[in-house]
């Protein structure tokens, strides 16, 4: 008996998996309806659905993580299905079966699949009987020294989060410990198990899609190993790795049992729907099951790129009841997707909150769908005055590029993102342009060890804007928004006789600036830069000619902010006023939050010593745990917080007296 026809979808999601989802559902003529927390009522997701239903709270568990409130909501709003995205309970078996039981369409595996493949441990145990190759548990009570590293994983849920890497067996305990309560926050099960951790390795994923009758697909291979926190950054397909196995010319056959892996495991679990069989893989062609995702894949947008898919659309088919007709999609060119984060990837990745007040990425071709042609698409949960908060994930947005060749996507899309005009918040653009044309990222050749080989400071330095440059355009720019535009020679402000320099200070981090510069006989005069000739400048546009080479900026402003945006790259910098107000100052030794969120444990009490580098204070923010650690040795002189204590960002958390003071 064939399922009831789909004509509503709600989408149990949020940000850019929602517009994506509906992107589908309106070229198929499906009505929309979403759902929205208190902190996501302005969201674009809310406005473009045909119809929203609000969910009370702001907090994943009062409101995205409520099935009983998503399915009362389907039901208000007249949709016959439910698409969980990813996230959320989009793994979870007793929703998928609350929403049948409801008599709703499941848009996703059936309930059975995805417990099965929910417990990581009896997944490992299932694919291990299927004849796919598996590393090891370890049971966290019996792990020795000759075990180390290991890497303690939630086994439920996944992107990162209840995973912590030990390398000491003291350390063991409190990873455990930490990894169980991240779990517990991000999917409302604390169970962690272990698993011998390899230092560095290719992620390798296979897409899988299965119908009702029988047929199973393997639509290749994704490669996902520049990865932080283990969280993906950068995902592609075909998998550079796999491809320099798997050529003729070598003998090689990585690809063929890579996918012959994905569509046994789809089988062993009597998969229906989308999936993804993810591998870690080494450079001799050996891999290991890491875990099935019984969902939609973030990265899903490359391998729609290199087959010609609409996963979404297949998705909704599958549920229908109809069968995958065809032959199984090939892989033709080359696709690469960037996430791109507000976040900080120099300060330990630290997420970052704050409004995004210009969001414009250039030359998008497509937006929520496959490219026909080479060009760039965008996935994006924000635009223009979306505000980032605490709650949930920090991504922005997904930037994707497809061209004939690796090479010529990689290229592509790090020119689309240098050109992109992110303002309001700190982002990883830099580092995402830095890592597509790093040497061992074009040569195929980096791995899943690539950041801490290449730490993001490193991986920065002397990209982008260089912030004195930056600084010089802000002062025209700020100066001509104040007078209006200035031009070279005597409409610029030129006397016979000699004035001194006009002064500007900004900041870029914790480096400030002064631009000095004046207008004398034969135009505009920088101190310290010869060279240096105005061709004109407005407020919001500045033209410099530099040594003989004309180059152009945009300026943005926001708050005390100044944006400067270019072909090289962007700088974000920090009016710095002449004179400082002393009772904006944190009292010395002050540990300051940086960003908002809740304490979850405090480890000292007042009067205690502590050590440079020492952990103090755990907060969670954005459904992960981030460390205060001791800036110096000395004695907590004040602790004016507790656990369970919400904080702003800039709270003072702690008062360490300095030893040396």
């Amino acid at each position: 008996m064939n399922p009831p026809p789909i004509t509503a979808v709600l989408v149990a999601n949020r940000g850019e998996i929602a517009r994506r989802i509906f992107a589908t559902c309106r070229r198929r003529g499906l009505a929309t309806v979403a759902v929205f927390s208190d902190a996501d009522a302005g969201s674009p997701h809310v406005r473009e659905a045909d119809s929203a239903v609000r969910l009370p709270g702001a907090t994943p568990a009062e409101t995205y993580l409520r099935g009983d409130l998503v399915i009362a909501a389907a039901l208000r709003a007249g949709a016959d299905a439910i698409h969980p995205g990813y996230g959320f309970l989009a793994e979870h078996a007793g929703f998928a079966q609350a929403v049948q039981d409801a008599g709703l369409t499941w848009i996703g595996p059936g309930p059975a699949a995805i417990e099965a493949m929910g417990s990581k441990v009896g997944a490992k145990a299932m694919m291990a009987a299927a004849g796919v190759p598996v590393l090891g548990l370890l049971d966290p009570a019996a792990i020795t020294e000759a075990d180390l590293p290991v890497l303690v994983k939630a086994s439920f849920g996944g992107g990162g989060r209840g995973m912590r890497i030990v390398r000491t067996l003291a350390g063991l305990p409190a990873a455990v410990a930490s990894a169980e309560r991240e779990a517990a926050a991000a999917f409302g099960d604390p169970t962690v198990f272990c698993e011998r951790y390899l230092e560095s390795g290719h992620h390798v994923e296979v897409q899988i899609l299965a119908d009702a009758h029988g047929t199973v697909w393997a639509l290749g291979e994704r490669e996902c190993s520049l990865q932080r926190r283990h969280q993906k950054v950068i995902e592609e397909a075909p998998s550079p790795l796999v491809d320099r196995l798997s050529h003729p010319e070598s003998g090689g056959d990585l690809r063929e049992r890579l996918l012959a892996a994905g569509r046994a495991a789809a089988a062993a679990v009597g998969y229906r729907g989308a999936g993804t069989v993810e591998f870690l893989a080494d450079g001799r062609g050996d891999f290991w099951f890491l875990e099935m995702n019984t969902r939609l894949q973030v990265e899903h947008p490359v391998t729609e790129c290199v087959t010609g898919t609409d996963l979404v659309g297949l998705q909704l088919d599958i549920a229908a009841g109809r069968p995958l007709s065809g032959p199984e999609p090939a892989m033709t060119g080359h696709a690469i997707e960037a996430r791109l984060y507000a976040e900080s990837p120099a300060d330990d990745w630290r997420p970052q909150t704050g409004t995004v007040v210009t969001f414009d990425v250039p030359g998008v071709t497509a937006r929520f769908g496959a490219l026909a042609a080479d060009g760039i698409r965008l996935d994006s949960g924000v635009e223009d005055g979306s505000v980032v908060g605490t709650h949930y994930d920090a991504m922005l947005a997904k930037v994707i590029s497809f061209a004939p060749t690796r090479e010529a996507a990689a290229r592509q899309l790090a020119g689309a993102l240098r050109r992109s005009r992110v303002h309001g918040v700190t982002t990883n653009r830099d580092l995402l342009v830095a890592s597509l044309l790093h040497p061992e990222f074009l040569a195929g050749t980096a791995d899943t060890g690539f950041y801490d080989a290449h730490p993001p400071a490193a991986l920065t330095a002397g990209g982008g804007l260089e912030p004195a440059l930056g600084a010089l355009v802000a002062a025209l720019a700020d100066a001509a928004a104040e007078r209006g535009p200035l031009l070279p020679g005597l409409a610029s402000g030129f006397r016979n006789i000699p004035v001194g320099y006009r002064s500007r200070g900004y900041a870029a981090g914790e480096r400030e600036i002064e631009v000095r510069y004046r207008f004398g006989r034969d135009g505009l005069e920088v101190a310290g830069s010869p060279g240096v000739s105005l061709v004109d400048a407005a407020g919001d546009r500045v033209v410099l000619d530099l040594d003989g080479v004309r180059r152009s900026w945009t300026v943005g402003r926001f708050d005390d902010r100044v944006v400067v945006d270019g072909p090289q790259g962007s700088v974000e910098l920090r009016r710095v006023p002449r004179f400082t107000d002393p009772t904006v100052r944190l009292p010395a030794g002050a540990l300051a939050a940086p960003m908002p969120g809740t304490v979850v444990r405090v480890e000292v009490r007042v009067g205690e010593q502590v050590k440079a580098g020492q952990p103090l204070i755990w907060l969670e923010a954005m459904k992960m745990e981030h460390v205060v650690h001791a800036p110096a040795a000395g004695t907590v002189a004040e602790l004016p917080v507790v656990v369970g204590q919400q904080v702003s960002q800039g709270t003072t958390l702690a008062v360490v007296s300095s030893t040396d003071d």
